[in-house]
Protein backbone atom coordinates (compact mmCIF):
# COMPACT_ATOMS: atom_id res chain seq x y z
CA UNK A 1 0.00 0.00 0.00
CA UNK A 2 1.01 3.40 -0.89
CA UNK A 3 1.22 6.62 1.29
CA UNK A 4 -1.29 7.58 -0.76
CA UNK A 5 -3.47 4.91 -0.50
CA UNK A 6 -3.11 5.23 3.33
CA UNK A 7 -3.92 9.38 3.44
CA UNK A 8 -7.09 8.79 1.20
CA UNK A 9 -8.47 6.15 3.92
CA UNK A 10 -7.72 8.80 6.53
CA UNK A 11 -9.62 11.87 4.95
CA UNK A 12 -13.63 12.14 5.07
CA UNK A 13 -14.80 14.65 2.63
CA UNK A 14 -17.14 17.04 3.72
CA UNK A 15 -19.70 18.10 0.79
CA UNK A 16 -22.56 21.01 1.04
CA UNK A 17 -25.94 21.10 -1.10
CA UNK A 18 -28.99 22.40 -1.44
CA UNK A 19 -32.34 20.47 -1.96
CA UNK A 20 -36.36 20.74 -1.84
CA UNK A 21 -35.65 20.29 2.02
CA UNK A 22 -33.01 22.92 2.66
CA UNK A 23 -29.38 22.63 3.27
CA UNK A 24 -27.52 19.27 3.79
CA UNK A 25 -24.13 17.92 4.28
CA UNK A 26 -23.11 14.51 3.11
CA UNK A 27 -19.82 12.77 4.09
CA UNK A 28 -18.03 10.11 2.28
CA UNK A 29 -14.46 8.01 2.40
CA UNK A 30 -12.98 6.93 -0.41
CA UNK A 31 -12.12 2.90 0.51
CA UNK A 32 -9.62 1.62 -1.82
CA UNK A 33 -9.10 -2.07 -2.97
CA UNK A 34 -5.80 -1.64 -1.61
CA UNK A 35 -7.45 -1.51 1.51
CA UNK A 36 -9.95 -4.41 1.71
CA UNK A 37 -6.87 -6.98 0.09
CA UNK A 38 -5.18 -6.21 3.19
CA UNK A 39 -8.27 -6.85 5.42
CA UNK A 40 -8.95 -10.22 3.11
CA UNK A 41 -5.58 -11.12 3.38
CA UNK A 42 -5.12 -10.26 7.59
CA UNK A 43 -8.66 -12.12 7.85
CA UNK A 44 -6.94 -15.48 5.87
CA UNK A 45 -4.11 -15.31 8.02
CA UNK A 46 -5.38 -14.92 10.96
CA UNK A 47 -7.05 -18.49 10.54
CA UNK A 48 -3.03 -19.95 11.21
CA UNK A 49 -2.17 -17.87 13.87
CA UNK A 50 -1.93 -17.82 17.81
CA UNK A 51 -4.48 -16.07 19.18
CA UNK A 52 -2.28 -13.57 22.02
CA UNK A 53 -3.05 -11.03 24.61
CA UNK A 54 -4.14 -8.72 21.21
CA UNK A 55 -5.63 -9.69 18.37
CA UNK A 56 -6.68 -7.35 15.42
CA UNK A 57 -10.55 -8.02 14.86
CA UNK A 58 -11.43 -5.01 12.49
CA UNK A 59 -10.18 -2.20 10.48
CA UNK A 60 -13.19 -0.02 10.47
CA UNK A 61 -12.94 2.92 8.25
CA UNK A 62 -13.15 6.30 10.23
CA UNK A 63 -16.73 7.22 7.90
CA UNK A 64 -18.47 4.45 9.61
CA UNK A 65 -16.87 5.09 12.96
CA UNK A 66 -18.28 8.98 12.64
CA UNK A 67 -21.85 7.41 11.62
CA UNK A 68 -21.89 5.19 14.85
CA UNK A 69 -20.71 7.74 16.89
CA UNK A 70 -24.07 10.22 15.28
CA UNK A 71 -26.47 7.44 16.00
CA UNK A 72 -25.07 7.19 19.67
CA UNK A 73 -22.92 4.02 19.44
CA UNK A 74 -18.98 4.86 20.59
CA UNK A 75 -16.73 2.51 20.05
CA UNK A 76 -14.05 3.96 22.21
CA UNK A 77 -16.45 3.94 24.62
CA UNK A 78 -14.28 1.40 27.66
CA UNK A 79 -17.66 -0.33 28.53
CA UNK A 80 -18.49 -1.24 24.64
CA UNK A 81 -16.34 -4.98 23.79
CA UNK A 82 -15.02 -6.58 20.98
CA UNK A 83 -18.51 -8.33 20.27
CA UNK A 84 -20.50 -5.48 20.14
CA UNK A 85 -18.37 -4.17 17.24
CA UNK A 86 -18.36 -7.08 15.85
CA UNK A 87 -21.87 -7.48 16.20
CA UNK A 88 -22.59 -4.07 14.74
CA UNK A 89 -20.19 -4.71 11.80
CA UNK A 90 -22.26 -8.44 11.21
CA UNK A 91 -26.21 -6.45 11.48
CA UNK A 92 -25.08 -3.29 8.95
CA UNK A 93 -23.40 -6.33 6.44
CA UNK A 94 -19.94 -4.34 6.98
CA UNK A 95 -18.38 -8.04 8.32
CA UNK A 96 -15.99 -7.25 4.99
CA UNK A 97 -14.18 -4.74 7.58
CA UNK A 98 -13.19 -7.95 9.93
CA UNK A 99 -9.90 -8.96 10.09
CA UNK A 100 -10.44 -12.50 11.52
CA UNK A 101 -12.72 -15.38 11.63
CA UNK A 102 -12.29 -16.22 15.18
CA UNK A 103 -13.92 -15.56 17.87
CA UNK A 104 -13.08 -13.33 20.49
Amino acid sequence: MTTKDITNLVGIDTDFGEDADGLFRKHSQNISQAFMDDVRDARNASANERIGNFQRVASIPTIVIEKWMREGFNIYDPNVNGKEIIKRLKAENLDGFLTTDKSI
